[in-house]
């Protein structure tokens, strides 16, 4: 362990920024740790948030996030990250109204994302879905069965529509592309989705955006660019997320749809003495196996992203291991498990390698340049199988495994 690590600043108290600090501790660092966290709750999983919390299945207390041991950390909660200084080493942070000035020689950047919002004034009744707080509020509110209008098809506002579909709600899904979750999972497979929510009885619009919220005060309709109007109670806008990089700027760190590292999470323009990693959604990590920066936001990711960015502060950038695990992420909708193992960006083939796509039960492969680099499936846990495939580049279509 690098003797000049005595004191690490964890920005971020979600799953990335929470996995890098039990890290920390199981591998044997004892210096001091504080943990920087935007939120005035305990640490908890966001991925409930959009099912079984907002559906009433689980509650509140079953999605904080256990610890394993007590990691004697400072933890300083509703705390917000407002600046960092290289040279002086010192991230500067906002909490309770005063500035405080925390010392450091390693900094973990975990700080996340946030949903992108609706551009100009939306009424009462508009919700965006992120913390515990957004999701307690829609919870209460599809209490009195409302007539719900989820804007944006990916893999939120899907989720969001399903969630309200079970609760037996009236919904109308709205989304520009051709379908939801075209944007990630592509024009070939996306459709059984668009498939599954219209059997659920979800008014799916596609092809159209929305021009404007109607109503006094508080919601009663959205009208859409094809001139259509669709009664509303609840409407819960899922735009996407971009990474909270705003408490970084002019740090001299290389900044670019969030923080641009190495493959062992070396955040890029460090020119101080500290180190500075980054993980989770705010973090854009160099994948060898893909050759390019990936930033995903799932999970899975998250959880592992951290543990790698600790070993690499405890090894030190020179020693510590490159992190090339395949990202892999899950997504409910009713009764299917959609399971994504690779990253299908830039595919120019897909074939579906096991079962039938119109049953709904398969496993479809991604190819490149000819060769295997990400497999979908609605089979529980089947496409691990293909793990080796995609780490080895197998030729495309991958055979089946046994």
């Amino acid at each position: 362990m690098p003797g000049q690590l005595n004191q690490v600043v964890v920005v971020g108290a979600g799953v990335a920024g929470m996995g890098a600090a039990e890290t920390l501790r199981r591998d044997g660092y004892d210096g001091a740790l504080t943990i920087v966290g935007a939120e005035r709750h305990a640490p908890y999983h966001r991925p409930p948030l959009s099912k079984k919390l907002l559906s009433g299945q689980v509650h509140r207390a079953g999605i904080d996030m256990a610890p394993q041991f007590d990691m004697d950390a400072r933890v300083l909660r509703g705390a917000t990250a407002v600046g960092l200084d290289l040279s002086a080493r010192t991230v500067r942070v906002r909490d309770e109204g005063q500035t405080l000035s925390l010392d450091f020689d390693g900094v973990v950047v975990a700080s996340g994302a946030e949903p992108r919002r609706w551009p100009g004034q939306a009424p009462e009744g508009v919700f965006l879905l992120r913390t515990v707080e957004d999701c307690l509020t829609i919870r209460e509110r599809l209490g009195s069965h409302p007539r719900v209008v989820v804007v944006g098809g990916g893999f939120i506002g899907s989720e969001v529509a399903a969630t309200c579909r079970l609760l037996g709600l009236d919904v109308v899904l709205v989304e520009k592309a051709s379908g939801p979750l075209v944007q990630a999972l592509g024009a070939e497979l996306a459709p059984c989705w668009a498939k599954l929510h219209r059997e659920h009885g979800v008014d799916l619009r596609v092809g159209v955006g929305v021009a404007e919220f109607v109503g006094n005060g508080h919601v009663e309709a959205v009208r859409l660019t094809d001139g259509s109007q669709v009664p509303a109670d609840v409407v819960i806008v899922g735009l996407g997320v971009t990474p909270v990089t705003g408490w970084l700027e002019g740090s001299g760190l290389h900044l670019d749809d969030g923080v641009v590292c190495d493959a062992k999470g070396v955040a890029e323009g460090n020119d101080g003495d500290g180190i500075v990693v980054a993980a989770g959604d705010v973090a854009r990590w160099w994948h060898p196996l893909y050759e390019r920066h990936l930033r995903t936001e799932h999970w899975d990711d998250a959880g592992r992203q951290g543990a790698a960015a600790a070993r690499t502060l405890l090894a030190g950038p020179e020693r510590a291991e490159v992190f090339d695990e395949v990202p892999y992420f899950w997504s409910d909708h009713y009764d299917v498990k959609l399971q994504m193992l690779g990253v299908p960006t830039d595919y120019d083939a897909v074939e579906v390698v096991e079962g039938d796509q119109n049953s709904g039960e398969f496993v479809a492969a991604y190819g490149r340049g000819g060769r295997t680099i990400a497999v979908l499936g609605t089979m529980p846990g089947r496409v691990h199988a293909y793990r080796e495939a995609i780490e080895k580049r197998a030729e495309f279509p991958p055979g089946r495994p046994d």
